[in-house]
């Protein structure tokens, strides 16, 4: 069975999924990322992730950002998009599962009522 037509361009999106605070990773994608950057998976653990919720989540790191308060460390906070896809991690890969995305969906309908392509809510 094809996937459904996806609804939403990335593209066009300030990365709102990218400013979730907890964008959780498995071993898994600890190894990904480590080959990425071609360091030991140990590195690559300790450089790019840390853990939460008292030590049961392992999640990205994050850096300051213009828009959001803070975005995923790989995400360029210029251009607007992940820097390092073909190595993200698998909940990023999976977003947002279904052929619509409701962040997107709320930025197009702000985008009409304010009569701005270009209007990022809560961004002066």
């Amino acid at each position: 069975m094809p996937a459904p037509k996806r609804k939403y361009d990335c593209t066009k999106c300030p990365g709102y999924c990218c400013s979730y605070d907890w964008i959780e990773v498995t071993a898994r994608d600890v190894a990904r990322l480590a080959r990425h950057f071609g360091v030991a998976e140990a590195v690559a653990r300790e450089r790019f992730t840390k853990l939460v919720d008292d030590g049961k989540r392992r999640v990205l790191r994050h850096k300051q950002d213009h828009v959001f308060k803070t975005t995923c460390m790989f995400f360029d906070q210029d251009e607007r998009r992940c820097t390092i896809y073909a190595a993200r991690p698998g909940v990023c890969r999976e977003y947002p599962v279904t052929a619509r995305c409701g962040y997107y969906d709320f930025l197009l309908w702000e985008r009409d009522q304010q009569g701005d392509e270009e209007f990022i809510p809560g961004h002066p």
